[in-house]
């Protein structure tokens, strides 16, 4: 079964921001490294670089979303794989990219289900799943724009 160009660009994002978690590299130049090694495709690059930039902006505000809801996960002692998976769903569930909120949960479960260990799925389902319900309460007590 061919991947898709959106999940492709998750892969590909998901292995620029572990390398940079794990050495020194410039995670923008692994990236880029990564798109030509593997031939990527513009439209996945595009995304995934859209994607590593998400992640790299927002980090501390994710890494703190993520010690809410898994108090008992350290965010520095998780897996490097799932840290970065839980980054890169929660990024696209706050962000503005036509991602439903479903759909990045369903995609990083997937990631982690491919690159995580047998428990990871369940762990990052359970924090997005949290993270998600967060988003719809605060969305559900927003007041409504009056319409003139």
């Amino acid at each position: 079964m061919a991947i898709g160009p959106r999940r492709r660009a998750r892969i590909v994002a998901l292995q620029a921001l572990f390398e940079a978690d794990n050495s020194s590299h410039d995670p923008m130049e692994s990236l880029q490294r990564i798109i030509e090694s593997q031939r990527t495709g513009k439209a996945p690059a595009a995304f995934a670089a859209e994607l590593v930039q998400s992640v790299l902006a927002k980090r501390e505000e994710l890494d703190g979303r993520i010690a809410k809801v898994a108090p008992a996960w350290p965010v520095d002692q998780l897996p490097a794989v799932d840290r970065n998976i839980l980054r890169l769903a929660i990024s696209e569930m706050l962000g503005d990219n036509g991602t439903p909120v479903r759909a990045a949960i369903n995609e990083a479960v997937e990631l982690a289900k491919t690159f995580g260990t047998e428990k990871s799925s369940s762990f990052v389902n359970g924090v997005l799943g949290s993270i998600a319900e967060e988003l719809e309460q605060i969305e559900a007590d927003q007041p409504t724009a009056k319409r003139g």
